[in-house]
């Protein structure tokens, strides 16, 4: 009963919480300068006003702003959200189209990222003044400290040009067929670079985290009493270290899976990856409200689940929780 209360609580916590950022968002994207009717018809070459004012009232946006806030929370509700200003096409089916190639980029990048960093750490803090801890130190300061979009401008000229191995943009070939496993290893071998772009950063925050949280957990008592017990050192580090130094790099991988998203628009953009990043940095530039407020929706769900999941994971890795 007490576990279906906590969930319950929860659900509502985060319902209420995706309502606020829906609200924030319109009024955000609303006061950006710009006007997507202007935004057409400098597209289309040109429109009377009458047909401007037309499309005004078509769109809604003649109303105050409280009013099309108010239409659009009901079409929410009802999971419409609405026809894009520029493809004139449902956003609904816009982001279920792109969602598959983000979410293939994304959890490839922050698997990639979790993996490899917490080994990284895991493996600098069994000796901490060693040179392979000082190598990854190094590596990690650097991959923390460069732009994404940077460290893609360099992957490409690096593996693309220097060395040809990898296609530098898309998903697919071009002359690629779909279907079958060819098609598998099209979609993987274009992925590389995106992945690698994206992860590298996080990858990096992961092994300083990780050598950080393991550095302390080895120096706790209850360590100390298992290798007086006459434990294995392999056994001390994985089963008994690690468990407790994952908490801080559980939390910060739920809390960054935000900034991974926010990071992808970058990676989808130089890779031209047909993701909901670009999809969201196109409408931006030509102010298509329902497209851009559809995405931040996805994205702020996405983020919202993201965090329950890392409360849950919480409750699974460390007995203490699970118990209170």
């Amino acid at each position: 009963m007490g576990t279906l209360r906590y969930a319950a609580s929860r659900l509502l916590q985060a319902l209420g919480l995706v309502l606020a950022v829906v609200v924030l968002n319109f009024v955000l994207v609303h006061a950006a300068p710009g006007d997507p009717v202007e935004t057409i018809a400098g597209a289309s070459g040109g429109m009377s006003p009458e047909l401007m004012a037309q499309l005004r009232t078509q769109y809604g946006l003649d109303e105050s702003l409280p009013v099309q806030l108010g239409v659009y929370l009901g079409k929410v509700v009802r999971g419409d959200l609405g026809y894009s200003y520029f493809f004139n096409l449902p956003v609904t089916s816009m982001i279920a189209e792109r969602v598959p190639a983000t979410l293939l980029l994304v959890l490839s990048s922050v698997l990639l990222a979790f993996f490899v960093g917490t080994a990284l750490g895991v493996l600098s803090s069994r000796k901490p003044n060693g040179w392979l801890s000082q190598f990854i130190t190094v590596l990690s300061l650097v991959g923390f400290a460069a732009p994404v979009f940077w460290l893609g401008i360099m992957l490409v000229i690096l593996l693309a040009s220097v060395f040809p191995i990898l296609p530098v943009a898309g998903m697919r070939a071009i002359d690629s067929t779909g279907g079958g496993l060819k098609d598998v290893l099209d979609v993987a071998h274009h992925l590389v670079l995106p992945t690698l772009t994206l992860s590298l950063v996080y990858l990096a925050q992961y092994s300083r985290l990780a050598r950080s949280s393991m550095l302390d957990v080895l120096g706790s008592d209850f360590i100390r009493t298992a290798r007086a017990k006459g434990l294995a050192d392999r056994v001390v580090l994985y089963k008994h270290a690690l468990r407790n130094a994952l908490l801080p790099v559980v939390t910060v991988l739920g809390l960054q899976f935000g900034n991974v998203l926010a990071g992808a628009i970058l990676v989808e953009t130089v890779f031209n990856w047909p993701g909901l990043g670009r999809l969201a940095f196109e409408s931006v530039l030509r102010r298509d409200y329902p497209t851009i407020l559809g995405v931040l929706l996805f994205s702020s769900v996405v983020v919202v689940v993201m965090n329950q999941l890392t409360d849950l994971c919480y409750r699974f890795i460390d007995p203490r929780i699970k118990a209170s």
